[in-house]
């Protein structure tokens, strides 16, 4: 036994490495279905905008960058997926410069491919990236034209059907921000109050805690917590709409309940390998003791 925890201690690290992909890897690539328990920040966020009609408008500012992206993609795909199966209009922006000039446009596109029967400028818009983030949601709440006087192709937003008729922020049904860093605040301590729009926001796990303030407040009306609020989104989806059910059980493309089975698998395996490495230690320490005793 001794001989066995001695070779434990001394195991080549590549061998924890390459567990560590396994777990991470194995679980993506075959989807385990681990239960997520919802939190109710997460269900009045669906709640809300389950209670929107065909035709209103949601604004998704996409106001965080690649480093995040596997927490805050699911956020706002299962937001927008929602809304496509609703007809609710979106529009999306970005206060965050990768944002706005990657994943926003990526994420639009890999969802409107989805829906084939939703058209761009009567269904959705992009409106791109701003830079200013506390001065573009001001205007934004007077003006939204001119915050944006263009989308994200160089169309003037007064030739895009669906924005004709959507002057300011104060006719927005809902505000969603998916947000790293102070952007998030901004839209709940600036826009909010000026325009009175409401805020459902969407911060990485680590930057959660802050907005609960908000939230008992009253100044935001919903959370997604980081990927496991995302993953309860998804399951509030898959619960509501028997078509995204099927969707989340059959897509190949990374989701949020698939990183949620990967961390709940290689958080197991480290406390496991910390065990092992307290056990050894310990057994060594008192081998060690008895024989200089002797």
């Amino acid at each position: 036994m001794a001989g066995f925890l001695d070779k434990l201690l001394n195991l080549d690290r590549r061998w924890l490495f390459l567990l560590v992909f396994l777990g991470v890897a194995i679980p993506i690539i075959l989807p385990i279905g681990l239960p997520v328990t919802t939190t109710a920040s997460t269900r009045d966020a669906f709640e809300f905008i389950e209670s929107l009609k065909p035709g209103d408008y949601v604004l998704i500012s996409y106001d965080y960058g690649p480093s995040s992206a596997p927490e805050n993609d699911p956020m706002a795909e299962g937001i927008m997926r929602q809304c496509f199966l609703k007809r609710i209009r979106v529009v999306i922006c970005a206060l965050y410069p990768l944002g706005g000039l990657q994943l926003a446009s990526n994420s639009l596109a890999k969802v409107s491919a989805e829906f084939p029967n939703l058209k761009y400028g009567e269904d959705y818009v992009n409106l791109g990236f701003k830079d200013g983030a506390a001065a573009v949601m001001k205007r934004m709440g007077d003006d939204i034209v001119g915050a944006f006087p263009t989308d994200v192709r160089g169309t003037p937003l007064g030739q895009i059907p669906m924005m004709k008729g959507l002057r300011s922020l104060r006719q927005v049904s809902v505000v969603a921000t998916i947000a790293t860093g102070v952007i998030g605040e901004y839209w709940i301590t600036q826009a909010h109050p000026q325009s009175g729009v409401p805020i459902i926001v969407g911060p990485t796990a680590v930057g959660a805690p802050k907005y609960y303030a908000y939230l008992n407040a009253g100044q935001a009306v919903g959370m997604l917590s980081g990927m496991k609020g995302a993953a309860e989104y998804e399951k509030l989806l898959a619960g509501r709409y028997p078509e995204l059910s099927r969707f989340y059980k059959s897509t190949r493309a990374f989701t949020a309940t698939k990183g949620m089975d990967a961390q709940t698998v290689i958080h197991f395996v480290i406390i496991v390998f910390i065990l092992i490495g307290n056990v050894a230690f310990m057994s060594r320490r008192s081998a060690q003791r008895k024989a200089a005793s002797r």
